[in-house]
């Protein structure tokens, strides 16, 4: 399994910006998927999840309302739609995914099975 995070960058506070995963090696359409950050000193979190199908999309509180995740099965990536980005929204961002039943839809960091490299985002103020 591989997972190539990409479109991150240097944004503005209050700007907008979208991130992918591309996965390959697995079939994508079996795999709840998932991101999560890291900032600097700072232990790895989760944002947001998405079911195989999409249907299920549970989010971190702090995220809640101005981020969006989702997936294209067709193009096995899966997207973070990020909006309203505040300076504390800077980390390097961390797809993930995992091999699931049905729409269940992991958001420990300890449930994911497989990791892309990281994506950095940083908010400037």
């Amino acid at each position: 399994v591989q997972l190539q995070a990409s479109g991150g960058g240097l944004v503005q506070s209050g700007g907008s910006l979208r991130i992918s995963c591309a996965a390959s090696g697995l079939t994508f359409s079996r795999y709840a998927m998932a991101w999560f950050r890291q900032a600097p000193g700072k232990e790895r979190e989760f944002v947001a999840a998405v079911s195989r199908n999409g249907g299920n999309t549970p989010y971190a509180d702090s995220v809640k309302g101005r981020f969006t995740i989702s997936r294209d099965n067709a193009k096995n990536t899966v997207y973070l739609q990020m909006n309203s980005l505040k300076p504390e929204d800077t980390a390097v961002y961390y797809c993930a995914a995992k091999s699931v039943i049905l729409t269940h839809t992991p958001t420990r960091m300890d449930e994911y099975t497989d990791w892309g490299q990281g994506t950095q985002v940083t908010v400037s103020s």
